[in-house]
């Protein structure tokens, strides 16, 4: 059971990594890559709308923001995995 549950969570972890470098390019995504991505969307797309809430994107530069809440699910992640 903590196998497969370290497992889920490592295929998380990189489900959000691929999330957050497709996002952009959605609308260009076909067949299985299209359907493996919206599975990434409907878990992903909840949650950090939850945290968007209380977590404001962080000023890096000159019109350059970075959202933290990709950040911050990606630290917990890692922690679950961690404590496991």
């Amino acid at each position: 059971m903590k196998t497969i549950l370290i497992l889920l969570i490592n295929i998380l972890i990189v489900g959000l990594f691929l999330f957050s470098k497709l996002t952009p390019y959605k609308d260009k995504l076909t067949g299985n890559y299209l359907k493996s991505f919206l599975l990434f969307e409907r878990i992903f797309n909840p949650i950090l709308n939850f945290l968007k809430r209380f977590i404001q994107p962080t000023q890096v530069g000159t019109g350059i923001a970075v959202d933290m809440s990709q950040i911050i699910l990606l630290i917990i992640m890692l922690l679950i995995n961690a404590k496991i």
